[in-house]
This record gives C-alpha cells, sequence and structure tokens, in this order.
C-alpha cells in the first residue's frame, strides 16, 4: 500500500504492509533518489537476507 503526501510543502511517499501497518517507511524525492541510484545492492542486500525479513 502506498500513500502520497506532503510534509513541509514537500512531497512524501508512504510504503505500508497494510491499511494498519503501525510503522510505515516514508521517505522524500532526495531519498527516492538516493534508494534508486542503490537499487541493485538493495536488491543484492534482500536476497542474502531472505531468512531474517
Amino acid at each position: 500500500m502506498i500513500e502520497r503526501t506532503e510534509f513541509k510543502g514537500k512531497p512524501v511517499l508512504i510504503l505500508k504492509r497494510n491499511a494498519e501497518d503501525k510503522y510505515p517507511f516514508s521517505f522524500g524525492a532526495s531519498k527516492a533518489r538516493l534508494i534508486l541510484e542503490n537499487i541493485e545492492e538493495i536488491k543484492k542486500f534482500v536476497e542474502e537476507n531472505q531468512e531474517q525479513a
């Protein structure tokens, strides 16, 4: 589940596991860009740590 909102006038994405998620993950455009620049390393990290998720 993804929501779009604003924080201090800047756009923010909020990622939730479900509608009742108590601890959503939120970030703005700057962090989104950083994630995209490092997406392959993030994918590798997830693959290496599948059991812990």
